[in-house]
């Protein structure tokens, strides 16, 4: 299970409600698989991942463009890369459909991407952000 731990968050309450929604998913795809019912809930979490993190996306870079933060062209990047990533998995899902690698790979691959971005990216964002605003 992933916890949203006080490291992780960046200070701005719209990022951290965002980021606690992903983990809510995350650890409900894990929940689901502990009572035995993982696989049939695969396919609804990976289409909120693909969805909320559009979503997400869109509304941090939002916050970047109107604090005019220096690394957006990098940030939007990382993000393009992690959606085509999230689109990846689904497409994989819709092929050969769900199954245990599936569900190891939005748990490790997702949940620990979103920490490393949230602690190498996002704090650095929501600073700025912070002293611009």
């Amino acid at each position: 299970m992933y916890t949203f731990t006080a490291d992780l968050e960046t200070g701005n309450k719209l990022i951290d409600t965002e980021h606690r929604q992903l983990f809510a998913a995350i650890n409900g795809l894990l929940e689901a698989c502990n009572a035995g019912q993982g696989r049939a809930n695969v396919e609804k979490t990976v289409k909120f991942l693909e969805d909320y993190t559009a979503k997400h996306f869109s509304d941090e870079e939002e916050l970047q463009k109107k604090s005019k933060y220096p690394d957006y062209a990098n940030h939007h990047n990382i993000h393009e890369g992690f959606k085509r990533h999230v689109a990846e998995i689904g497409a994989e899902l819709n092929a050969k459909g769900p199954s245990i690698l599936l569900v190891s790979k939005v748990n490790s691959e997702i949940g620990d991407w979103l920490i490393n971005h949230i602690r190498t990216q996002d704090k650095k964002l929501a600073a700025h952000i912070k002293a611009n605003s």
